[in-house]
C-alpha cells in the first residue's frame, strides 16, 4: 500500500504544471512541452497537428498559443525581455554605514530577494569555490547589496575570464570590500527584515522569500542557512529542470524563457540576479486551466503521508480515500500570491 500510494503520488499530474493549450496534455517541465510543440529543433517524436499550429500562432518563450495569428507578432515583443544594463561604478554596499543590528525593515520592494554570488579559486588547484562578490535585489531590479567579500583562504586562481575580478579588489582597504561574517549578517538582515531567526523556521511572519539559482552553494559559500519552503530556486523548479530531471543553466534559462543573453563576457552577480528574479516572476504569473488537479490542496511528505504504524490503517482504506492521499508532491510559484 505504501509502494501503491508513492506510484500514485508520482503518476498524477498537477493543474499548475506545464500543459499543451491545444491537446492539453500534460508535461512535467516546460523542456518536455518543447519537445511536444517540437520548439527549438526537436528530434523526439510529437503531434503533428500540436506542432502545426504552434509554429503558426505559438509563443516560443511562454509557449502559449494564441487565438490567431496576426496576434503572434505583438505578444512576441512584449514576452521578449530585453538585457538589463549593469549598473555602473564599483561595487558597493547600499547599507553603507548602517549598523549591523539595525533591522532594514523598509529595505527594498516585493515580498522576494534574489541573491547571487560569484566565487574564485582556492586550493592547491584552484578548484575550491570561496565566494568574492554578493549582490541582492528586490522584486523591482533594485540593488540593495553589491559589494566584493574577502574570501577566508588564500586566492589561487581569480578566474578573471568569468568573474572580472582582480587581486586589487579584494586587498584590505579597496572600496566596497567585507568580510565573509559581514556579508552574512547583511544578507540575513535583509531577508529577516526585523524577524527574529528562530521564528522563520515554522512562521514566514515578515521574512522573505529567496530567490536565485543554485541558492544551496551560494549560501554554502556565505555559511548561512535558510529554511527550504522559503527559498526559490530555479536549478531545481520542476517546470524548469530538463525531462532527465538535471537542472539547466541561467543562461540557458534566461535565453529560452525570457528571451536575452547572458554571461557572455564578465559574469556580474547584478545580472544573474536580475535573471534569477525575472524568471520568479514570469513563473508565478503563469496561466493555468481551472480544472485537471489538485495541487491546490498542501502536499503531504512521505513521513505525514504513511508513517510505518499507519501500514493496517491504510491497507483497510478505499481506493478513493488512497487517491486522496496521493496528492502531488508539487507547489507552483502562482500561489505565492
Amino acid at each position: 500500500m505504501e509502494h501503491l500510494v508513492e506510484h500514485m503520488r508520482a503518476a498524477r499530474h498537477s493543474a499548475h504544471e506545464p500543459r499543451c493549450d491545444i491537446c492539453h496534455k500534460h508535461c512535467r517541465s516546460f523542456e518536455a512541452l518543447r519537445d511536444h510543440l517540437g520548439v527549438g529543433g526537436s528530434t523526439l517524436p510529437k503531434a503533428a497537428g500540436c506542432a502545426n499550429a504552434f509554429a503558426a500562432r505559438g509563443c516560443t518563450i511562454c509557449l502559449s498559443v494564441l487565438r490567431t495569428a496576426a496576434e503572434r507578432p505583438r505578444h512576441l515583443a512584449s514576452c521578449k525581455l530585453d538585457r538589463i544594463r549593469t549598473p555602473p561604478g564599483p561595487p558597493i554596499s547600499r547599507m553603507a554605514g548602517m549598523s549591523l543590528n539595525h533591522q532594514p525593515q523598509a529595505q527594498g520592494g516585493g515580498r522576494a530577494l534574489a541573491l547571487g554570488c560569484k566565487m574564485v579559486g582556492a586550493g592547491s588547484d584552484g578548484s575550491l569555490d570561496v565566494v568574492a562578490r554578493v549582490c541582492v535585489v528586490d522584486e523591482q531590479e533594485n540593488v540593495l547589496l553589491n559589494i566584493y567579500v574577502k574570501p577566508l583562504m588564500p586566492v589561487t586562481h581569480y578566474r578573471y575570464e568569468t568573474t572580472g575580478i582582480r587581486p586589487e579588489h579584494l586587498r584590505d582597504g579597496a572600496m566596497g570590500l567585507m568580510t565573509v561574517k559581514n556579508a552574512q549578517q547583511r544578507v540575513q538582515e535583509l531577508l529577516l527584515c526585523g524577524e527574529q531567526p528562530w521564528k522563520v523556521r515554522t512562521s514566514r511572519a515578515r521574512a522573505r522569500l529567496l530567490v536565485g539559482h543554485g541558492l544551496d552553494h551560494d549560501l554554502k559559500a556565505l555559511g548561512m542557512d535558510y529554511p527550504d519552503y522559503l527559498k526559490r530556486d530555479t536549478a531545481t523548479y520542476p517546470p524548469l529542470m530538463k525531462t532527465s530531471k538535471l537542472s539547466n543553466s541561467l543562461r540557458f534559462l534566461t535565453h529560452t524563457y525570457l528571451g536575452y543573453d547572458i554571461q557572455t563576457g564578465h559574469q556580474d552577480p547584478f545580472e544573474d540576479c536580475v535573471a534569477s528574479m525575472r524568471l520568479y516572476r514570469r513563473m508565478k504569473k503563469q496561466e493555468h486551466h481551472p480544472n485537471g488537479g489538485d495541487a491546490d490542496e498542501p502536499a503531504a511528505s512521505a513521513e505525514q503521508a504513511f508513517p510505518a504504524w499507519r501500514q493496517r490503517e491504510l491497507e483497510r482504506m478505499t481506493p478513493e480515500e488512497l487517491l486522496r492521499l496521493s496528492t502531488p508532491d508539487y507547489r507552483c510559484w502562482c500561489l505565492d500570491d
